[in-house]
């Protein structure tokens, strides 16, 4: 049987569920594909900590580019992550003729454009589908499951660390980082979070997304980021008496010629999909003109899912090959002709949850919904709520007001001039509403 020889950059977590995985169903993979996949070298600066899966020395090197080199070699799996050196190695594996393998999400979100033309030019694969969602298979649904419908949007908690903090925080009462220190010491959070908890990580997923959907790229810079670093454990109970759940969404939706791309905390309904995605796990609805909606779930990250993801990866580049073509060469089809553009945050319409403490005075709400007005926000339902015990008698209450649609400009000018009018004693609070 006719042989592919694999060669791994990278042997961190993921990179030695990769080991195992072609290990243990080498012969599975054999009978289904029509050829055997090879894992001919790993590369990494570490070549002698235990990984707990056995490899023989031999296959080892620290040069990256001997196993890019080499010639019984045709596929390199990337498994370093961020653009630094993994940015060099991409780039040398296409420039060299080797298809790609990544779940490099920051790389391909910040330097794709770069990327994906240098594999087209070069009619090389890059596959990237464990980059987004671990081993849910969402770049696979729509590169080809839904090739056949116009996107109409996509709604994703893609984040696991951010949906163990929230789940916890509502479950338990817990304070964000009273979860976050428990995440981090269960292995769920990095020692330095921001990437996640920040949304940074959200984003890069999110412009993979759109790019699959919209066939443009979206710079980073032009995404409307918020995480849950400040996210109040009353927020997440209020949210819960009107009945709602807060989780990170990645929110990827086109009207007309814009498309909007954003992250940020949003009040899910209860009876929604999305709000029983809970704990590590992720989810992504996608809306297709003709397929309506449909939900994908499971672990979107971890050793053994995400190398699930990349190996299938693997299995595709494998069948290309043995067909003498390359099905995928910009991994990104770049079909916009220049009409679809990105929203502004300000032009991004939304209702919204405004929590704000509010001096006990006579006549301070009237004062606020004056100035809501002023700014074309108008009011859904406003409620004053009962204060958290450590604020009781402090001389301010919580109001909550639920919002119809607004642009976010609107909202965002209301809050202002209501900062300065005298009636609050804290900052406000807003979240988006799905």
């Amino acid at each position: 049987m006719k042989q592919i020889g694999v060669g791994l950059i990278g042997f961190g977590t993921v990179g030695a569920g990769v080991v195992d995985g072609l290990r243990r169903n080498r012969k599975v993979m054999a009978q289904r594909l029509g050829v055997e996949v090879v894992l001919k070298r790993i590369a990494d600066i570490d070549i002698t900590a235990d990984r707990g899966v056995a490899v023989d020395e031999a296959v080892l090197t620290t040069d990256a580019m001997a196993v890019i080199n080499d010639p019984g070699i045709q596929i390199i799996v990337e498994l370093i992550g961020g653009t630094g050196v993994a940015k060099t190695f991409v780039l040398a594996a296409l420039n060299a003729g080797k298809a790609v393998v990544t779940a490099n999400k920051k790389l391909l979100a910040e330097c794709g454009e770069e990327i994906f033309g240098t594999a087209e030019r070069n009619g090389v694969d890059i596959y990237f589908g464990a980059s987004v969602g671990g081993g849910i298979p969402i770049i696979r649904v729509l590169r080809e499951g839904l090739a056949g419908n116009e996107i109409q949007s996509i709604h994703g908690i893609l984040n696991g660390t951010c949906n163990y903090i929230l789940t916890r925080m509502e479950n338990e009462g817990l304070a964000f980082d009273k979860v976050l220190k428990a995440a981090q010491k269960a292995g769920y959070a990095e020692a330095e979070p921001s990437l996640d908890i920040d949304g940074t990580d959200t984003a890069h997923k999110a412009i993979l997304l759109a790019s699959l959907a919209y066939g443009f790229h979206v710079p980073m810079g032009q995404v409307l980021i918020e995480g849950i670093r400040n996210l109040s454990g009353m927020d997440v109970k209020f949210a819960a008496e009107f009945g709602y759940r807060i989780k990170l969404l990645a929110v990827v939706r086109r009207e007309g010629d814009e498309v909007e791309v954003r992250v940020h905390p949003t009040l899910v309904p209860l009876g929604h999909m999305l709000a029983s995605v809970s704990n590590v796990f992720n989810a992504a609805m996608v809306r297709g003109d003709l397929s309506g909606d449909t939900l994908y779930y499971g672990r979107g990250a971890g050793r053994e899912p995400t190398a699930s993801t990349v190996i299938g990866d693997i299995g595709d580049i494998a069948r290309n090959l043995m067909a003498g073509k390359s099905r995928y060469r910009r991994g990104v089809c770049l079909t916009n002709d220049g009409k679809l553009r990105v929203r502004a945050a300000g032009d991004i319409v939304s209702r919204y949850y405004v929590r704000l403490m509010v001096i006990d005075k006579a006549g301070s709400l009237g004062v606020i919904t004056t100035i809501l007005g002023k700014h074309g926000v108008s009011i859904l339902a406003a409620t004053q709520k009962a204060p958290p015990e450590e604020l009781e008698n402090a001389g301010y209450v919580p109001v909550v007001i639920l919002t119809h649609a607004a642009k976010g400009a609107g909202i965002d000018a209301a809050l202002s001039e209501i900062r300065t009018a005298g009636v609050l004693n804290k900052e406000p609070v807003k979240i988006r509403m799905m």
